[in-house]
């Protein structure tokens, strides 16, 4: 058996009498502790943000330090997105549940707005 990568994750089994509240992913102990990681990152540059704010820092860099938390959230997005799109959406595909198509599509579509 080989060492799961780090986008590798699971879902619930899709034969399971649960509704979309219910459903959960299985993610990696690496994976979880790499989203971690860059959550608890990003909760800093937040409350650092905040600080500038509340210190009059020049809007400029503070715009920049915002682009800077925008751009390291569009990554945990695309790295679960892609860990999604390897495991859950193949899965419930393979499980004849056509409909994730279009529940990815409206995800996808929230995460590029």
């Amino acid at each position: 058996m080989t060492e799961p990568r780090e986008t590798e994750h699971h879902c619930a089994d899709p034969s399971a009498d649960s509704s979309a509240d219910e459903r959960r992913s299985h993610h990696s102990d690496e994976l979880k502790s790499n989203l971690s990681r860059r959550l608890n990152r990003i909760e800093g540059q937040i409350r650092g943000i905040k600080g500038m704010i509340d210190k009059d820092t020049y809007c400029d860099d503070v715009l920049n330090q915002i682009a800077a938390v925008q751009s390291a959230l569009n990554s945990v997005g695309r790295l679960l997105l892609e860990g999604h799109m390897k495991s859950c959406v193949i899965e419930r595909i393979q499980a004849g549940e056509t409909e994730v198509v279009e529940e990815l599509l409206v995800t996808v579509n929230k995460l590029m707005k």
